[in-house]
């Protein structure tokens, strides 16, 4: 399903402490951040009725056969983390949140993009403050947008949490049930992971291009899982190491050196 956002319906899901973040502004005088805030939501407010953000998405069929992800009929391999944070608890992958195949029982997963129109990152060439705050502001709309789209699809499209009554403060901290891990955060370190993303929505619909590793243009985008069983959470990878890489590329039909590239920075140094 496609969907299309007025800037207004999303400025409510921006987390503002991330945009804090990308200016380096957490720790500082709390005068900096309003001047910055007040330039932002001028920008914002500039952009309404303008510019729109964008979100895709489906939910499909889903089992695991070991730490492949059966998605819609595609074979997803993952990677499995390489040490718990905590050495009472198992070492976590994505597959781990739906039901195995050999158990006869179909599950469901999501898959989803979400971007923005393009003038947001190229119609501030000539200034670099403006070309600056329209990047990390473009940034945070595609993270809202990601938001806002995983809220409805909790409760009326997928609708496991069709009771869902969250504080936007509760949804930044995470508090609903289910997780969107995102490609290219700690636990889908993998970008090529992207061209079966692609296959399966149809990521040009909504004006996504793929560069050869993988990455997606407009630069604010995100793209990723969802996954609704309720133990289901955000972890962290680790480190990879060569075996696994090994067992990663094979499963993948990719050649070593081509998935250490894609893989360079969550590698173990040899």
């Amino acid at each position: 399903m496609k969907i299309s956002y007025e800037i207004a319906d999303i400025e409510p899901y921006i987390n503002w402490l991330y945009f804090y973040h990308a200016w380096g502004l957490n720790g500082k005088p709390a005068e900096e951040k309003r001047k910055l805030r007040a330039d932002a939501t001028a920008m914002l407010n500039e952009w309404k009725g303008r510019f729109h953000t964008y979100a895709l998405f489906d939910i499909l069929d889903a089992n695991s056969d070991g730490d492949d992800l059966m998605l819609g009929g595609v074979r997803i391999p993952m990677l499995r983390q390489q040490h718990s944070a905590n050495s009472s608890q198992p070492n976590l992958c994505l597959a781990d949140f739906v039901r195995p195949l050999s158990s006869g029982i179909k599950d469901r997963a999501g898959v989803f993009a979400t971007t923005v129109d393009a003038g947001m990152e190229t119609d501030y060439k000539d200034d670099t403050f403006k070309r600056m705050l329209s990047q990390t502001l473009a940034d945070r709309l595609a993270e809202g947008t990601a938001e806002r789209m995983h809220e409805q699809v909790r409760k009326t499209y997928w609708g496991y949490s069709p009771h869902e009554k969250l504080t936007m403060e509760q949804i930044h901290r995470e508090d609903y049930q289910g997780i969107r891990p995102a490609v290219g955060y700690p636990s889908l370190p993998d970008t090529s992971l992207n061209f079966i993303l692609s296959e399966l929505l149809g990521m040009k619909k909504i004006g996504i291009r793929l560069t050869e590793s993988g990455m997606m243009m407009p630069h604010a985008s995100v793209s990723g899982f969802m996954f609704a069983h309720p133990q289901a959470r955000y972890f962290d990878l680790g480190r990879i190491g060569e075996d696994q890489l090994v067992d990663y590329a094979r499963r993948r039909g990719i050649p070593m050196e081509l998935m250490r590239r894609f893989l360079q920075s969550s590698l173990l140094k040899r």
